[in-house]
């Protein structure tokens, strides 16, 4: 089974958060079923992403403290806060870019210092600045990412995965010839290609133009229905209305709420009947970086 928010299956409704209808639980069958409680983790479902205090300090400086949550198959978080937050440095520690001061990270199942390729097989990080080498075509990216990780006739799903991203015109091209937005879906082709169970997105849809954000929604939800467990970064909080079902409010590094969208939005709400996430995040960050 997974938790999808069914407000907007499709990447195309979920106006405001005191408007989502809810989230279902979905079997692999696509059936829904329709016992399981607005919001509720099923007790079968254990979590992809356990995160345990958390810290990262740079020199004096604490970018996050004591950061725990958890995200189970199915869930879509959104990881929002000010600039400054801790956003970027969370993703990071949890993708094993950088080393985490203190606290546990498991990643399906495996603890991420104490066995970090395990870990690493099983996620992929999307950076909002896709970093590529300048001398191989998009095809070419993909064989090396297949010879990598070990993934056995890769072209059975890597002209599905450029198909879907719309860049298979360009499987020839050097990045070099690619747009912006281009480049953004190769990375994430890339990232896509050995089917990782946990993702981190940083600001997925930095130069996408709208159609290719809507795609983008789509293909996120489409991870999310098949099981995976999915951390979305983005100031771009209409976005992170639509496609998550569950949200992470950062301010200095430290949280300030985390739960489901209607969770949250009913903590911040002052008794209003709609609101949706911006002005939740407003009120739960009293409206500064500060």
């Amino acid at each position: 089974m997974v938790v999808t928010n069914v407000a907007d299956e499709s990447g195309l409704g979920g106006k405001t958060a005191g408007r989502v209808s809810g989230y279902a639980v979905f079997h692999e069958n696509g059936r829904r079923d329709k016992s399981c409680r607005q919001g509720a983790r099923t007790p079968a479902s254990r979590a992809m992403i356990e995160v345990s205090g958390l810290a990262k300090r740079y020199g004096d400086f604490s970018a996050v403290r004591d950061l725990s949550f958890s995200v189970r198959p199915g869930e879509v978080l959104g990881l929002v806060g000010p600039n400054g937050a801790g956003k970027t440095t969370t993703l990071r520690c949890l993708a094993g870019i950088i080393p985490a001061n203190a606290g546990t990270v498991r990643i399906a199942g495996h603890d991420l210092a104490a066995n970090p390729v395990g870990a690493k097989r099983a996620l992929a990080f999307f950076p909002d600045e896709p970093r590529l080498f300048d001398y191989l075509t998009v095809r070419q990216h993909l064989n090396f990412v297949a010879r990598v990780y070990g993934v056995a006739h890769h072209e059975a799903i890597a002209e599905p995965l450029l198909a879907e991203l719309e860049i298979a015109d360009k499987a020839d091209e050097l990045p070099g010839a690619l747009s912006r937005g281009m480049k953004q879906k190769l990375a994430i082709a890339c990232g896509l290609l050995h089917g990782p169970k946990v993702m981190f997105f940083d600001e997925p849809l930095t130069g996408l133009d709208p159609l290719g954000i809507r795609r983008m929604k789509d293909s996120i939800l489409k991870r999310a229905r098949a099981g995976a467990a999915i951390v979305l970064s983005s100031h771009l909080l209409h976005l992170l209305e639509e496609v998550c079902s569950h949200v992470l409010i950062l301010k200095k590094g430290e949280k300030i709420a985390d739960g489901t969208i209607p969770e949250v939005a009913a903590r911040f709400s002052n008794g209003d009947a709609e609101v949706n996430l911006e002005e939740v995040f407003i009120r739960a960050t009293g409206g500064s970086e500060n």
